[in-house]
């Protein structure tokens, strides 16, 4: 048996500059760390996130509480303990919070610790990642929704919809989904410099020009399929992350322009933009509390597409069961942040693949090095994972992961069936 030696927190910085917590934990002969990420667009049901309110120097977005209840109080309760039960370490931490949303240690400080153990266990036992979540064999690759669009709260233009993703639906292998991937945004970025617009990126590496409408973004998504060679709705297909909690009031979305309109409205639009650029996923499309309007839009999706719960989930096992009670969703994205511990989130995979739900790994907003949500796509069989564009070294090093992972599969047609 490996026990736990010690464990050690420090304040690191995201993708966005901003402070977050890693941990690292020390068996008797080695150690490994891992990193937590933050979100921007956040469901006020997502597990609570603690930062230094009150300290200026850092406006009131440091971690230094987070890392002194790691060095003083969790250290030494995870002392000495097995080193392979993750089960039984998430417990201690979970019941050391003693809340529902984690707010007295904070997610971000649990998650880190959790995951740094799930890491170190895998390095002492010498096996790969991937290799210690749900799966024993048959591995396959998750399709990249990549993003190559941002708008919303990623990005600072005029765009309702927050994220603008392709799906290479063809690909035999993780590889050639890449590929087919670099293709459409070489395509894209062309396009985008010669209307005239800039070709910088958002937080998760997408695009951000400064285009005004939906529509927009869908044609030129679309154009740049198009130039690829490939076949839209086919060869790759447009996948969205609406983020509706950011466009409802008042019982009304203003997701399609700037007009806020009913539900059976935004549903009719929904339908007819989902014909017209035969987008195949639709991510939050309606606010987290708004179960009747989502289970509206799964009774008129006659064209079975993928409709994903995020918000309306936050990677919650109760929450989770209530949208299976009310039809309101088909498949739902996992964010480990979201929940606080890495048991947690395998029984909400678990539940989603029991009830037949497709289960969709994401990164956050605010992103580092980590690629620990990599392995855990493959671990347990996730048909799809959303980690930005091919953009940002943060993005792309999940991508570098899948690759080596694939690698070590040796399998030529590798991908999970969507």
């Amino acid at each position: 048996m490996s026990k736990i030696k010690k464990v050690v927190a420090r304040q690191v910085f995201d993708s966005r500059g901003n402070p977050t917590i890693e941990v690292e934990i020390f068996s008797k002969r080695t150690s490994a760390y891992a990193i937590c990420p933050s979100g921007a667009s956040t469901g006020s049901y997502e597990a609570y996130e603690k930062r230094d309110k009150n300290n200026k120097k850092y406006l009131g977005k440091s971690v230094f509480n987070a890392v002194n209840i790691v060095n003083k109080i969790i250290s030494k309760k995870l002392k000495n303990q097995n080193l392979h039960d993750q089960e039984t370490i998430d417990n201690i931490l979970i019941r050391l919070d003693g809340t529902k949303q984690k707010k007295n240690l904070g997610a971000n400080t649990i998650l880190a610790v959790s995951m740094a153990v799930k890491k170190l266990s895998a390095k002492v036992k010498g096996v790969p990642l991937y290799k210690t979540f749900l799966l024993n064999k048959n591995f396959k690759l998750p399709y990249p929704l990549m993003n190559i669009i941002n708008g919303g709260a990623h990005a600072n233009n005029n765009l309702q919809i927050q994220e603008f993703m392709i799906r290479p639906d063809k690909a035999k292998n993780f590889s050639e989904g890449l590929q087919m991937c670099f293709l459409v945004i070489n395509k894209l970025r062309k396009i985008i410099k010669d209307l005239g617009h800039s070709t910088s990126v958002g937080d998760e590496g997408g695009f951000a020009p400064m285009i005004n409408d939906n529509e927009t973004a869908l044609q030129l998504i679309v154009k740049s399929i198009n130039n690829s060679g490939f076949k839209n709705g086919k060869d790759i297909s447009i996948c969205l992350d609406v983020a509706a909690n950011e466009l409802f009031k008042k019982n009304k979305y203003c997701i399609h322009s700037k007009k806020f309109i009913s539900v059976n409205e935004t549903v009719k639009k929904y339908i007819k933009m989902i014909k017209k650029y035969k987008i195949k996923s639709i991510e939050d499309p309606f606010a987290e509390n708004d179960w009747k309007a989502w289970s509206l839009l799964m009774r008129e999706n006659k064209n079975k597409i993928q409709i994903v719960g995020d918000d309306l989930y936050v990677t919650n096992l109760e929450r989770l069961k209530i949208g299976f009670l009310n039809i309101s969703s088909n498949a739902i994205l996992i964010k480990l942040n979201q929940i606080g511990t890495v048991t947690e989130t395998i029984e909400v995979i678990k539940f989603a693949k029991l009830i037949g739900f497709k289960t969709i790994i994401s990164h956050r907003s605010g992103e580092s090095e980590d690629t620990f949500i990599a392995d855990m796509a493959v671990g347990t069989g996730s048909e799809q994972i959303k980690t930005g564009s091919l953009a940002r070294s943060e993005r792309v090093a999940k991508y570098n992961q899948l690759l080596r992972i694939e690698e070590n599969i040796k399998v030529k047609q590798n991908m999970a069936k969507i």
